[in-house]
């Protein structure tokens, strides 16, 4: 069969290169009429799910699908992070990953895993903008037990023990340090904020400090809230008999009381303040530009007008912008477009583009000027019918199984809307006039209103902002606010911290010592605590005082090299280079600013600041506390008393799971041309292992290549 098919295929492309290639024939205009007729879309009757209403207000959709031997469902249950309290924002994320791998007090999580996977089944939960929610995948034999963790989950009072919490707090926190490395997403987490304002539960975002206040009480607490039947809409589908199923549902869940209602989030929607907004993110060489004021609501009468006017104006291949901004003018790599509609509070007017840092300024002016045109004339009858076409066609594969149709019917009854919205959609888009879609663009586009957000490099954009003649630009501190430090930093030193920080400098040689060395070369061997166990590697360090640093690793994966300067930071392995995000960088640079050999030559900067601070134990070793503020970072320092060597260094770092204390002991010191270096140091974070290092040699001011910083230049492509 294979064989025939490739057989069928190649005859196939053989005639259609034969047409392309053969002259234009007589007959032509009439195979294009043939091609362009098209038959008209069938009427849109869907099989109906069976809806079934129980008396606590739990209410569930059955559909029937016989094709596989298959059974899946979920519970959209009312109540989201729009309901959470702002000082506790991310407790329903974090609800929603410590929920199933927590399990309950009957059945714990790990046990629960164990018991689906030896039958073949999946059950998750999450949470989301206005709902949390439970689902599952089961074989049609396995479907009872599955369904029992299910109803289990949602009717027991979950576990959520320490370690699962702990685990969904840091995977919350690993995205909340990562949230600017990618422009895009800085862009729209702005413009969401612009719009909807920084406090609002819909433009707000999850902080350290929210997060580290989210308490296994106030998860239990939601739960019993929220996680009750007449909150609840569930879906089933597969392959089963919905007179049985429903006797089984009824079984699970007629006699779970009720619950209080959820409760509805009140927020107001002022609208962004107009002008231009920009975040500087210098590493980059393209600008991410978003034009943004409030839009509306999906119950509007103009729904379907809307629906039009959006594939008109960006909504695919054929659209005015990317016709336009991206394939006339070659102003963006990406444009997009659109007055959003959400179900119960308002979507966002939003138009959009990536370009090239240099056509910042260009790429805004085509935005504007592609809104003008469209609110100066209707669209033509064959932009209009394409549009339409567009949407229509694209609907079929909205509809084009059962559980897709299940799934936008529960959607729609979730929100409080009639459940044959889908079955009215064709009509609605059919019925749309090009003067229907003229007066939308007036409507509910409004250039007076926009807030325009850009996330570049000022330096290389055509023109400045403020030249764009569109009011103010107000730059955007997206600073990621850390966890308060355990001891605030003072504002001047005091003479005890003078006193110990002279000490240091002596230790290490004098402060004319210090600051004639200009280079560090190390090499040992580092052990790294990974999820997968400890990793054995050696490397050679040759750091550049006080803030570049070139290291090259050797791992049995292979060898790695990283690079880390104020202005730059990447890795390369096998050849290939890879930026390193911007926070990754800033941490290294920070933990580098703070060694004592970078600030012992800051003794005079009237932006360092140290005090002492009593004693802390540190092995056998009751040592002297100096707390170092420099920049605005605080650094712990403990000072052997006897030595005066900084045996310990703590500080609060921001790495791949968020905030943690890291500290720092170093031990073994020997004397390399008249300063003492640590030869063993062991790094815990969090309060757990992390790193243990062991150096086999030092070398003070080596010969250092300053090519040896620069990021190695991608090969060319070869020619054809």
């Amino acid at each position: 069969m294979r064989m025939k098919r490739a057989a069928l295929t190649s005859l196939t492309l053989a005639a259609l290169l034969a047409v392309a290639q053969a002259p234009a024939r007589a007959e032509s205009p009439q195979l294009d009429e043939v091609l362009k007729r098209q038959p008209a879309l069938r009427t849109f009757t869907p099989q109906q799910p069976k809806r079934v209403q129980l008396p606590n207000g739990m209410l569930i959709l059955l559909q029937e699908d016989h094709e596989l031997p298959l059974i899946s469902g979920y519970a959209l249950i009312r109540g989201g992070s729009r309901e959470e309290p702002a000082a506790k924002a991310g407790l329903v994320e974090v609800f929603g990953g410590a929920w199933r791998t927590g399990g309950t007090k009957a059945t714990p999580g790990d046990a629960l895993d164990d018991y689906l996977e030896a039958r073949a089944a999946k059950v998750e939960t999450w949470g989301g903008l206005d709902s949390t929610g439970i689902s599952w995948n089961s074989l049609k034999d396995s479907f009872e037990d599955t369904f029992k963790s299910v109803v289990e989950l949602l009717r027991q009072e979950p576990a959520f023990p320490a370690d699962k919490i702990e685990l969904a707090k840091t995977r919350l926190n690993t995205e909340i340090a990562r949230r600017n490395d990618d422009p895009d997403g800085i862009a729209w987490r702005e413009t969401r904020r612009l719009a909807y304002g920084k406090d609002s539960p819909y433009g707000r975002s999850d902080e350290y400090a929210t997060v580290a206040a989210i308490s296994r009480d106030e998860l239990v607490s939601w739960h019993r809230e929220y996680v009750v039947p007449n909150n609840i809409v569930m879906a089933v589908w597969g392959d089963f008999d919905s007179a049985k199923m429903q006797a089984r549902l009824q079984r699970a869940f007629a006699s779970w009381p009720k619950g209080r209602p959820a409760r509805k989030v009140e927020a107001a929607f002022p609208g962004p303040k107009p002008g231009v907004y920009f975040v500087a993110k210098d590493d980059v060489t393209q600008s991410k530009i978003q034009l943004v004021h409030l839009g509306t609501r999906r119950d509007t009468a103009d729904f379907f007008a809307l629906e039009v006017m959006n594939q008109v104006f960006g909504g695919g291949f054929a659209s005015r912008l990317f016709t336009n901004v991206r394939s006339k003018k070659g102003l963006s790599y990406y444009v997009f477009g659109s007055v959003g509609m959400e179900y119960d509070y308002p979507g966002l007017f939003a138009a959009g583009l990536g370009t090239k840092s240099e056509s910042t300024a260009g790429g805004i002016a085509a935005m504007l000027e592609e809104i003008d045109l469209l609110q100066q004339a209707p669209p033509a009858a064959d932009e209009l019918a394409k549009a339409k076409d567009a949407i229509l066609n694209s609907f079929v594969f909205r509809i084009d199984s059962k559980d897709k149709i299940l799934h936008q019917k529960v959607s729609d009854i979730f929100h409080g809307y009639p459940p044959d919205r889908l079955e009215r959609y064709q009509a609605g888009i059919t019925n749309v006039t090009a003067d229907d879609v003229f007066r939308v663009a007036k409507q509910y586009i409004d250039k007076g209103k926009l807030a325009v957000l850009v996330v570049g490099k000022a330096s290389a954009f055509d023109k400045p902002l403020a030249a764009l003649g569109l009011g103010p630009v107000t730059t955007i501190d997206v600073t990621i606010p850390t966890l308060a430090p355990k001891a605030a930093s003072a504002t001047a030193s005091d003479e005890a911290g003078k006193a110990l920080l002279a000490r240091v400098s002596a230790a290490l040689g004098g402060a004319a010592r210090v600051t004639g060395l200009k280079a560090i070369r190390a090499r040992g061997t580092a052990v790294a605590q990974t999820p997968q166990g400890e990793l054995t590697m050696s490397f050679e360090r040759t750091q550049v005082l006080p803030n570049r640093l070139h290291v090259v690793l050797k791992t049995p994966m292979g060898e790695m090299t990283q690079v880390l300067t104020p202005e730059v930071a990447f890795m390369s392995t096998m050849g290939q280079s890879q930026d390193l995000p911007a926070s990754m960088r800033e941490e290294y640079v920070a933990a580098l600013d703070g060694e004592p050999l970078a600030v012992v030559p800051r003794a005079a900067d009237p932006k360092l600041v140290v005090t002492a601070k009593g004693t802390e134990q540190v092995g056998e070793i009751e040592g002297q506390v100096l707390l170092v503020s420099i920049d605005g970072k605080l650094l712990r320092w403990v000072v052997d008393p006897k030595t005066g060597l900084v045996i310990r260094t703590a500080r609060t770092a921001t790495g791949p799971a968020g905030p943690a204390e890291e500290i720092t002991d170093a031990s073994d010191f020997r004397t390399v041309d008249g300063i003492p270096f640590a030869y063993k140091a062991v790094t815990t974070r969090g309060g757990k292992p992390a790193e243990r290092i062991s150096i086999e040699a030092y070398e003070l001011n080596p010969a250092v290549d300053a090519k040896l910083f620069e990021k190695p230049t991608a090969p060319a492509a070869p020619k054809p």
